[in-house]
């Protein structure tokens, strides 16, 4: 198991500020649901969305961590995130960190340039002959795209993963690489580790 780093100070303090907001959320679902008021499924929901949004911000805090010994390239990622997620264009991106994963995947084509969010937006460009793939990034240079990871096995929670998603745990579960991965279904992102997937912020690595 990959060690979690420590919280910073800052992201501390929001942390527990927003679980304060959870707590009284959760005291008002109480009062709804002894007064029988059919308002209590509103109420689940708020309460769901204020979970998940301290979940991506807790995930992008982490993930910051996790990629800052092993890649200067944050603002390429951040950036090319928020603009996937906002034109729903499908990504996936393999960080390497200690593990080698070249012996893990299906090699694609070679592309050695330093990582740049506009090369990684044109490698993801719907029609192009790449997109598909996944690029593989070690330190700050884009080694390949269009690299076929190995499929995990498991559905995530009992949803069911698309192609993309189930790529991006299955090189997690062998490796301790970081994979971050765009829903061009949803827009949604996300990066997987050890076998888990942690939906982040777009734009939310910085």
């Amino acid at each position: 198991m990959v060690m979690e780093p420590g919280l910073t100070e800052p992201m501390r303090k929001q942390i527990k500020s927003n679980l304060r907001q959870v707590t009284v959320e959760v005291e008002e679902l109480l009062k709804t649901v002894d007064n029988n008021d059919c308002r209590i499924l509103s109420e689940f929901e708020h309460v769901h969305d204020v979970l998940s949004e301290l979940q991506k911000t807790a995930a992008s805090h982490y993930l910051n961590a996790y990629l800052s010994p092993f890649t200067d390239s944050y603002q390429a990622f951040s950036t090319a995130i928020q603009h996937f997620s906002e034109r729903k264009h499908g990504a996936l991106m393999a960080i390497q960190r200690k593990d080698p994963v070249e012996p893990l995947i299906h090699s694609g084509t070679p592309i050695l340039a330093n990582v740049s969010y506009a090369l990684l937006e044109s490698i993801f460009y719907p029609g192009n002959i790449l997109h598909d793939g996944a690029v593989l990034i070690k330190e700050n240079t884009i080694v390949s795209a269009g690299n076929v990871l190995p499929l995990s096995r498991q559905d995530s929670k009992g949803k069911k993963l698309g192609t993309r998603h189930r790529a991006a745990v299955g090189l997690s579960e062998k490796s301790d690489a970081i994979v971050l991965v765009v829903s061009e279904e949803t827009g949604r992102a996300s990066f997987a580790l050890d076998g888990t997937l942690y939906p982040i912020h777009p734009g939310g690595l910085i």
